[in-house]
């Protein structure tokens, strides 16, 4: 099945890369969506969360949920913020009991999602970042709540 294509855009700074993800946010995500971000470690899997986070209208500090692995964000439509990055596979992430906030009333985004990929929603964003150089990242976004395929 062929996955739905959105769009592809190069960022050469971290404030592009927020701005990217901002408008894809205000484009794009409605509440109950799902995020599944992939990329190498210091792709921008962060700096784009900030710009989902800054679409949806919060303006708190968006920092990396590497050690807390799940940090949720208040807002007009909560974000879920999940670093999978720790996680050795579904089964941690069920053992959390942090399932519900996929299927919760906010936007759950997923970093290093690809470690917890049988928990994904058929119907997620995938949003790969690769690094082509020290400045530049390659955005790619396909999915979403029309897409009808299984993830990674």
């Amino acid at each position: 099945m062929t996955v739905p294509y959105l769009f592809e855009s190069l960022s050469t700074t971290p404030q592009q890369t927020i701005a990217i993800g901002a408008l894809f946010a205000q484009q794009q995500l409605k509440r109950n969506a799902v995020v599944a971000l992939h990329g190498a470690l210091g792709a921008g899997k962060t700096y784009f969360t900030k710009g989902i986070a800054r679409g949806i209208g919060i303006h708190e500090e968006i920092t990396s949920p590497t050690f807390n692995i799940v940090i949720e964000y208040d807002g007009v439509i909560p974000l879920y913020h999940i670093d999978a990055y720790r996680l050795a596979n579904e089964a941690d992430f069920y053992n959390l009991g942090v399932e519900e906030r996929i299927y919760g009333n906010g936007i759950t985004v997923i970093e290093w999602s690809e470690r917890i990929h049988g928990v994904i929603p058929r119907d997620a964003f995938l949003v790969n970042i690769a690094i082509v150089d020290s400045q530049t990242r390659k955005i790619t976004v396909t999915g979403g709540p029309t897409s009808d395929y299984s993830c990674v």
